[in-house]
């Protein structure tokens, strides 16, 4: 399984946090959050590769640091950056989408939700808090069914497993439920050192 891990640039991450934290506080939250997901990728032995997908130099220069790849994005858009992706790696059993955002993932939500996979055709979603977003996607095989990140993305990743005949489970964890996007989000994460 490879691990696919979208990052906005620094100038546009967390925009919907700018009336709570300043450029430099939204730059210093995404380098924590996309730390504590690579670590957590990295401790999940059948992920074989983790692949940060951006377009800013100092987000790859963070994942090469952590022992990342790094996958320049396309100007297109996140689903057609992961498709990109999902091409170059096509031998691989299964993909693993995760967002650089999320506070509190931890290396068993990954277990968990290979675990769920099994070893048959499977498309594993994680929403989050709100059931409306997707917090991490599990294809077997990588190409199951396309890519639908965007406003209610974990319906729309669902409907497309079962326009395909599959039935898409669901892995719901406190810990994988928060991705950082509104102020309401960052007070669950606690994040006071990054406050004004």
């Amino acid at each position: 399984m490879i691990a696919l891990v979208p990052v906005k640039t620094l100038a546009r991450a967390k925009s919907r946090l700018a009336g709570t934290l300043d450029p430099p506080g939204r730059a210093r939250l995404m380098h924590d959050t996309l730390r504590r997901t690579v670590q957590a990728l990295k401790g999940v032995e059948s992920i074989s590769l983790i692949a940060v997908i951006t377009r800013d130099a100092e987000v790859s220069q963070w994942a090469q640091e952590w022992g990342a790849s790094v996958i320049h994005e396309r100007e297109d858009g996140l689903n057609e950056s992961l498709r990109d992706a999902r091409a170059r790696f096509g031998a691989v059993d299964a993909v693993l989408v995760v967002p650089a955002d999320l506070g509190w993932l931890d290396s068993d939500d990954i277990r968990a939700m290979a675990a769920l996979a099994g070893s048959g055709p499977a498309v594993i979603i994680a929403p989050d808090r709100h059931e409306r977003g997707t917090n991490a996607l599990l294809l077997r095989p990588p190409d199951i069914i396309d890519f639908h990140f965007g406003v209610d993305s974990a319906q729309a990743h669902a409907a497309l497993a079962q326009a395909k005949g599959i039935t898409a489970q669901w892995y719901r964890s406190s810990s994988i439920s928060l991705d950082v996007d509104e102020p309401s989000d960052l007070a669950l994460y606690g994040a006071a050192p990054y406050l004004l």
